[in-house]
């Protein structure tokens, strides 16, 4: 046995679906594996939140509360691992502290053992209601750290914003790099520098979009990371993780070694080879893309952005965009590219283009981002394009949540006048996603002679989208779809 053996979490069932297919994936593709999963001994397995919830009721007609007790039967000795945008939790706003309680409440209850928990700006008030929640109802907070690139984001500021997460009560922090743009020397060095300075186990979770993942987690392992995350070779790889079984053999014999069963992982591979087989993979997402590099635009973004712009017959302004993205990601004091920020700077940058004119056509989103509402922007915002923007609006300095009532009541007596749903589980559905889950209840609890098809390559839902009628293809008619949803 290795003295100091590299843990495993592996996204085969959450990140790597969500990546490459759009999260579809259905529960009756994993329950035939789950015992063969649950015997490898890995640290643990993602397998909820991110866009699993939505896609469960919107396109699988699926109950995502459901789908997590069924894996929790099947998986008894593997932790289960989510993924939580803070105050966010899985939808694309704020929520009060209230919903934030029930719903960890409920998730913890139902099977999950590990909520890795982010915010788009990295502002630890909003993860806080979410960290305290975790710890009181007996779950592993795992605190992530969005990495990023900027004249803000040095080595130091995520040192010591990964100190203040561990005073606040992380069992582990995560390096969260979503858009594959930590480079291996990068990533030997922060891991160093957090693993001298950060008492409680570092996790390092990256993608494969840029080439260089597999490179990133072994100098992170030669640098001490405790747990890395992977994915099965099936659905590996380009804007998914690493491969599992890779990893594991390069390490093999080592100091480092995993000590899992390469035959084991070989069985499991064969299975979802099948699953992958019947999914809609765009060859897209399996392509190295150096434009991450140079852009920092993330896998799921690029997709948006190309979507877009074939919306409003101007593929051509394809480059143009993408260097107006990092302009506006300046202007907009450099928050790091991940839901929903991604979304809000990529359609930006669009709207700039097509426009003629930079700001002459403001998102809600943007406003929303540039007032405050996302809560603290990491750098300096350009206060003439603010003013632009907003006009004279007031900029939110406290944390945007306390300025939000309790909802948890209000939401349980709206499900009970419109008789939707039947338990504590449906009100947080309803809560995150109402008019989808209205329309699944409604599938769900009456007879119906046949199911619905489940479109099978529709795009993940909108996240921050500027709308308009569809007819037009002005930039106000632009819809912003996360197509692969790579960039959770």
């Amino acid at each position: 046995m290795a003295k100091n053996p590299l843990k495993i979490m592996d996204t085969i069932l959450r990140d790597a679906h969500q990546s490459q297919a759009a999260t579809r994936m259905k529960l009756e593709d994993m329950v035939p594996v789950l015992p063969l999963l649950d015997s490898i001994g890995y640290w643990s397995l993602e397998c909820w939140g991110g866009a699993t919830f939505d896609v469960c009721m919107r396109f699988l007609n699926e109950d995502p509360w459901e789908r997590l007790r069924t894996l929790k039967k099947g998986l008894p000795n593997t932790k289960l691992q989510m993924l939580l945008r803070g105050q966010n939790l899985l939808g694309y706003r704020h929520y009060a502290d209230d919903v934030v309680d029930a719903f960890v409440k409920k998730s913890i209850e139902n099977g999950i053992d590990v909520v890795r928990i982010f915010d788009a700006l990295n502002d630890p008030r909003n993860v806080q209601a979410a960290v305290s929640c975790v710890k009181k109802y007996g779950g592993w907070a795992e605190v992530a750290i969005s990495y990023t690139k900027s004249p803000v984001h040095s080595e130091d500021y995520f040192v010591k914003l990964s100190m203040e997460l561990e005073k606040m009560g992380a069992d582990s922090i995560c390096i969260k790099d979503m858009a594959n743009l930590l480079l291996p020397y990068d990533a030997y060095s922060l891991v160093k520098k957090l693993k001298e300075n950060v008492g409680v186990p570092i996790h390092l979770h990256t993608h494969n979009t840029t080439g260089t993942g597999d490179m990133t987690n072994l100098m992170a392992a030669q640098a001490g990371v405790d747990i890395v995350d992977c994915a099965l070779s099936p659905l590996a790889n380009g804007t998914s993780q690493p491969a599992t079984e890779a990893m594991v053999a390069t390490l093999q014999g080592t100091s480092r070694d995993t000590g899992l069963d390469m035959n084991k992982l070989s069985e499991a591979a064969a299975h979802f080879r099948d699953v992958a087989g019947k999914l809609d993979i765009n060859p897209k997402v399996l392509k190295v893309d150096v434009n991450t590099l140079l852009y920092q635009v993330p896998g799921g973004m690029l997709s948006n952005l190309i979507s877009q712009l074939k919306q409003a017959n101007a593929e051509d302004k394809y480059y143009e965009v993408l260097e107006e993205v990092p302009r506006v990601r300046e202007d907009f004091g450099f928050p790091p590219l991940v839901t929903p920020t991604s979304q809000i700077v990529g359609s930006q940058a669009v709207l700039n283009v097509l426009s003629g004119e930079r700001y002459k056509m403001v998102s809600k989103e943007s406003k929303g981002l540039l007032r405050g509402e996302y809560g603290q922007l990491p750098g300096t915002v350009n206060e003439e394009v603010r003013k632009k923007c907003i006009g004279n609006d007031e900029v939110i300095t406290c944390r945007p949540a306390d300025l939000i009532e309790p909802e948890m009541d209000k939401l349980r007596a709206e499900c009970k006048e419109k008789g939707l749903g039947h338990s504590e589980e449906d009100t947080l559905s309803y809560a995150l996603f109402p008019q989808v889950a209205s329309k699944f209840f409604d599938w769900r609890d009456n007879p119906h002679p046949a199911e619905p098809a489940a479109p099978a390559a529709a795009a993940a839902p909108a996240a921050a989208a500027p709308k308009a009628a569809p007819a037009d293809n002005s930039p106000r008619a632009l819809i912003v779809e996360d197509l692969t949803g790579g960039n959770f």
